[in-house]
């Protein structure tokens, strides 16, 4: 029986592994890879502490730090796929059909960008097309960039690019932009910005990386091509929440509703840190913090329960 199993390989299940060790707690850490989304980053310049790190060495550092404690079980290459509640705890298995006991779980699994799914995307990953304006709208320096998105968070990433990129081409599959009436009015009134609407993307084009994107006009059907150095995709997130959606409650959008003083769940002996929640800002520093914070809060939670 461990104290607590923590799901999830990002800063925050990292952070949580690394404070719920040093409580001498018996850890259970599990996940896919370490390092989380910003491991495919060019480069990470707003980690404090750190003025600049490339996203694999991130992710490997984040790795080191948690293999550095002692007595946690660490699984990578491992999903858990069902989790059931049982006397004294909940029992989590592994797609490999692991089982493991424990007392309570963290569920850092974070949230995955919603992708555009054309060609190109995937290829150039990190190589101009990116999904966080915060992280790397500066590599974008007096460039062109192309804004994939017509909502809050399309918006949001052309205001972070307004100290940056020469020019802003903001496309949006619909006819009107959906985002709030302040942060259009902002974004139409920036001569930076060139709004194209009834644009569904078809293509990153590039060779090496990013040189261009296409798309449909969805009235006339024509398509065009334009030349961008990047593509910002800002067409929302998806709380990887489905594996305790059965236990917890969850927000309209999917994500796990916490306490963010205590990153308590509706569900007693659940906890849950970092992008899978409701967080207001989805950045890796904020994550970190909640993951300390569900740590100490599973280590006094399990010291009631003993």
């Amino acid at each position: 029986m461990h104290d607590v199993l923590i799901i999830g390989g990002g800063p925050a299940g990292v952070a949580a592994g690394v404070y719920a060790a040093r409580k001498k707690m018996k850890v259970a850490f599990i996940s896919d890879t370490v390092g989380g989304q910003s491991s495919v980053s060019a480069e990470i310049e707003n980690w404090i502490g750190t003025v600049s790190i490339k996203g694999y060495e991130f992710g490997q550092s984040l790795d080191q730090h948690l293999r550095a404690q002692e007595d946690i079980d660490i699984q990578t290459g491992e999903r858990i796929v069902e989790i059931r509640e049982v006397p004294h705890g909940f029992e989590a298995i592994s797609g490999s059909g692991r089982i493991y006991e424990t007392k309570t779980i963290i569920i850092a699994t974070g949230a995955r960008h919603r992708h555009l799914n054309v060609p190109g995307e995937d290829q150039f990953i990190g190589k101009g097309v990116v999904y966080c304006s915060t992280c790397d709208a500066p590599f974008f320096r007096g460039k062109t960039v192309a804004v994939v998105g017509g909502g809050n968070s399309g918006l949001e990433a052309c205001q972070d690019l307004f100290p940056y990129a020469e020019n802003i081409i903001l496309i949006s599959n619909v006819g009107v932009l959906t985002g709030d009436p302040i942060l259009q009015r902002t974004v139409r009134k920036n001569p930076k910005v060139n709004v194209i609407l009834n644009a569904e993307t078809n293509e990153v084009l590039g060779e090496l990386k990013v040189s261009g994107l296409r798309y449909t006009d969805v009235l006339t059907k024509k398509v065009f091509t334009i030349v961008v150095d990047g593509v910002f995709v800002e067409i929302g997130m998806v709380p990887n929440s489905d594996i305790v959606k059965q236990f917890v409650e969850l927000s309209s959008y999917g994500e796990i509703i916490v306490d963010h003083r205590t990153c308590t769940t509706s569900k007693p002996g659940i906890f849950s840190a970092g992008d899978v929640t409701n967080l207001a800002f989805r950045q890796n520093n904020i994550s970190a913090g909640q993951g300390c914070i569900a740590a100490l809060s599973a280590y006094e939670y399990v010291k009631k329960i003993s």
